[in-house]
């Protein structure tokens, strides 16, 4: 569900009229709805209510301090996957004890951090991270409490590219070196292994997957105890899917909670879950303006303020995102087949082709649906285009929580050598 709703012939974030916003802020921007973040996290907290359970929301997927903030407000934790992320949740007000650190590629530096800070767990993804992280823990007096992240060798996901549990993806230990890289963390000094953690891909609308990867984990995690390690957490990750379009039906999160109970139950495990898309895709829109409308031998483009500098999706993934006029339709009114488009000078900055939209022209205003997740946090500044402002709904109220930079901030950090400005 979200709070995007027309009222009074405008389209509206709760009880803020998204014209007159638009109006003020400068388009393209973001627009988050705190309703919809909340009712988002309180629904799976709900579906989650009689296990043991960390709801570790996943920075990755929206990392304003705003939404991170909102989300802390819930009780939820963070998974991060860098030491920028880390500090985020941290600035936000999620307490370090509830911060899981994911991610391939942990420097020595960002463990440091993760170990000073006092987080929750290292989800650890090969034995060269293992051995750097027993050194960096040693060093600092510290011991490291850790899960092997394990690949399944499971596919799952909606796109290839954001399918993550297959023996050919980059994440996680090989399913068959795993009991022998735990063997090795119980004799290494400064780790203590308390968890497994899995996590197979995104945008996962049907749970036998889910539930093939999750059953592996619970024979792996129960085999390990047998061993005599003290395997006490089951991190399954996030993944859960979102509609986007009309049709879309992915199992809600009452479902995979009644699955994940039945797969870890009488097993005394500690369940962590990394949240994401489930929870910020629907509770953000990006706004945009339209430029023109251009007209093709065979297809009619309509050209848009965003591009795909602004919201990578479409371009990287060939992901849909409902696009609506923020002005209501009238009834019976005109239809047209578009290819929308962003200004950006690359082939791919298509938003959707061929795709049947009310009427509109020059200076109307619309909304891409359900940009809420790797939406911003994925933006760049492509084709010297500032970041986009982020906005955040409460009720009748809103607040700029990303300001658009200037163009002297944009090339701020940037700095032409004397040679070149010395005049011979």
């Amino acid at each position: 569900m979200h709070h995007f709703n027309y009222s009074g012939g405008r389209l509206h974030c709760e009880g803020v009229n998204l014209d007159a916003l638009a109006a003020e802020v400068g388009t393209p921007c973001y627009v988050y709805s705190s309703a919809t973040l909340v009712r988002h996290a309180q629904v799976i907290a709900y579906a989650f209510r009689e296990q043991s359970v960390l709801i570790a929301y996943s920075v990755k997927a929206n990392g304003n301090l705003a939404v991170l903030a909102t989300l802390a407000g819930q009780g939820c934790g963070a998974d991060v996957v860098s030491g920028g992320e880390l500090l985020r949740a941290r600035k936000a007000g999620i307490p370090a004890s509830k911060i899981v650190f994911s991610g391939v590629g942990k420097t020595a530096a960002e463990m440091a951090l993760g170990l000073e800070q006092g987080i929750h767990q290292f989800n650890v993804e090969s034995s060269g991270e293992l051995r750097l992280l027993s050194a960096v823990a040693s060093q600092l007096g510290k011991t490291a409490l850790i899960a092997l992240r394990v690949n399944p060798d499971v596919a799952a996901g909606g796109h290839p590219n954001i399918s993550t549990g297959k023996s050919g993806d980059k994440f996680g230990v090989p399913w068959g070196e795993a009991e022998a890289l735990y063997a090795e963390a119980a004799r290494l000094p400064g780790i203590r292994a308390v968890g497994v953690d899995v996590h197979i891909g995104s945008q996962i609308g049907d749970l036998a997957p889910m539930r093939a990867a999750f059953e592996k984990v619970v024979g792996l995690a129960l085999r390990l105890r047998k061993q005599g390690h003290d395997i006490r957490r089951i991190d399954v990750g996030g993944g859960l899917a979102i509609p986007y379009k009309e049709g879309d039906a992915p199992a809600p999160p009452s479902a995979y909670a009644a699955m994940i109970s039945e797969v870890t139950a009488g097993h005394g495990f500690e369940v962590i879950l990394e949240p994401g898309r489930v929870i910020a895709g629907n509770a953000g829109v990006l706004l945009t303006t339209v430029l023109y409308e251009k007209q093709a031998p065979d297809r009619t483009f309509l050209i848009v303020d965003a591009g795909m500098n602004d919201l990578i999706r479409p371009a990287l993934y060939g992901a849909h995102h409902d696009i609506v006029p923020i002005a209501e339709p009238k009834p019976g009114q005109a239809h047209r087949a578009y290819d929308v488009v962003g200004p950006i000078c690359e082939s791919t900055d298509k938003f959707a082709a061929g795709r049947e939209l009310p009427r509109v022209a020059a200076g109307d205003r619309l909304a891409f649906m359900s940009a809420g997740a790797y939406g911003a946090v994925l933006s760049s500044s492509y084709n010297a285009r500032p970041l986009v402002p982020e906005v955040l709904v409460d009720g009748d109220r809103y607040e700029i929580v990303r300001r658009r930079p200037s163009f002297e901030e944009l090339v701020g950090l940037e700095k032409v050598p004397e040679w070149l400005t010395t005049v011979a």
